[in-house]
C-alpha cells in the first residue's frame, strides 16, 4: 500500500484535523443538504487521511509524500495529536452547549411575545394585543422557517416538532380576524392552545425550566456587566432591575448555594454602583459571568 500513498505525515494529521471539524460542524451546526455535504465531504478527508492516498492528488500529480518526505518534528506531531483528541470532545461539548442555549434563546424570544399577546387579549386590550400578535406572527414565522429547516441536537429525535409548528402556525393565522375585530377574552382561551403546545415541546425535549430562564437572565445579565467593564455606574443602576427581576423568577424555582452565589454578585455591582465604586465594576462584572457559567453548566 505504501507505494500507492501520495500524503506524507503532516498532509494526513492536517486531513484529519479537517475531518474532525467537518463532522462537528456538519452535525451541531448544520441541516438539510448542507448537513450531508459537509459530513459527507467529513468522511472523505479522514478516508483519505487513513488511507495516505488522495484521488485529486492523482489527477493533478501532486505528491506530498515524494516533494516533503520528511517527517514533521515531534514538537508538531505532539500539538497535532492534543489537538485530534481534544476537538471531538471540546468541540462537541460547546457546540451541544451553544446550539441548546441558540436555541433557547430564539424560542424565548418568540414566546415572550406570546405571553404578551396572551396576557393582553386577556386584559381585553385591543390596541396592545394587536401589537403584540402582529410582532409574534413575525417572529414565529422566523422561528419556524429556521428550526424546520435547521434541528439542533436537542430537538433532533422530536418526531412530532414540526407537526406542533405547523398547529401553532395555522392557530395564529385563525387568530388574524378575531384580534382585530373578535371578542379579546374568547380568543385569550382559544391562545391557551399554543401555551400547551410550548410545554409539551419543552417537556418532550427535556428542557430544564430553569435553564430557560437562566437565559432569560443571561441577557440582562450582559447589559449589567457591559455597564461595568464601561465603569459606568449609572448605567449599571439602570440595567440592575431588570436583571434583578429575571433572576427573582430563577430563585422561584431553585435557590441553592450556586444561584444565591450568582445573587449576591449581581447585588455586589449594583452596591459599587450606588457607592460609586466605578474602578471595581470590571471586576465585579467578571465575577458575576463567572457565577453565572458555574449555574447554567450545573443546570443543563
Amino acid at each position: 500500500m505504501n507505494k500507492f500513498q501520495n500524503e506524507n505525515l503532516l498532509d494526513r494529521l492536517v486531513r484529519l484535523l479537517i475531518a474532525e471539524l467537518l463532522l462537528v460542524g456538519g452535525y451541531y451546526w448544520l441541516g438539510g443538504g448542507w448537513q450531508a455535504l459537509v459530513i459527507f465531504l467529513g468522511f472523505v478527508m479522514l478516508f483519505t487521511a487513513a488511507m495516505g492516498f488522495c484521488g485529486l492528488y492523482k489527477l493533478i500529480g501532486l505528491d506530498t509524500k515524494k516533494m516533503y518526505p520528511n517527517n514533521p518534528g515531534k514538537v508538531l506531531i505532539v500539538t497535532f495529536g492534543f489537538l485530534l483528541l481534544a476537538l471531538p470532545v471540546v468541540g462537541s461539548y460547546y457546540s451541544d452547549f451553544f446550539t441548546k442555549k441558540f436555541f433557547i434563546e430564539d424560542f424565548n424570544k418568540m414566546n415572550g411575545l406570546y405571553k404578551q399577546t396572551l396576557f393582553n387579549t386577556g386584559q381585553d386590550k385591543r390596541a396592545e394585543s394587536i401589537d403584540n400578535y402582529n410582532q409574534l406572527v413575525v417572529e414565529f414565522a422566523n422561528f419556524e422557517n429556521k428550526y424546520k429547516k435547521y434541528k439542533p441536537v436537542i430537538i433532533r429525535g422530536d418526531d412530532k416538532f414540526d407537526a406542533d409548528l405547523l398547529n401553532v402556525s395555522q392557530k395564529l393565522t385563525e387568530a388574524k380576524d378575531k384580534v382585530n375585530n373578535g371578542d379579546l377574552k374568547a380568543l385569550h382561551k382559544d391562545l391557551e392552545f399554543i401555551r400547551l403546545v410550548f410545554q409539551d415541546i419543552l417537556k418532550r425535549n427535556n428542557f430544564s425550566m430553569i435553564g430557560i430562564a437562566l437565559v432569560d437572565f443571561h441577557d440582562s445579565m450582559e447589559v449589567v456587566i457591559e455597564a461595568g467593564d464601561k465603569k459606568d455606574s449609572q448605567a449599571v443602576s439602570r440595567a440592575y432591575p431588570d436583571a434583578s427581576e429575571k433572576l427573582r423568577l430563577v430563585e422561584e424555582m431553585a435557590n441553592d448555594e450556586e444561584i444565591q452565589g450568582l445573587r449576591a454578585d449581581l447585588n455586589s455591582m449594583q452596591d459599587a454602583a450606588i457607592s460609586n465604586k466605578p474602578e471595581e465594576l470590571p471586576t465585579k462584572g467578571a465575577k458575576l459571568k463567572a457565577s453565572f457559567i458555574k449555574v447554567y453548566l450545573k443546570r443543563n
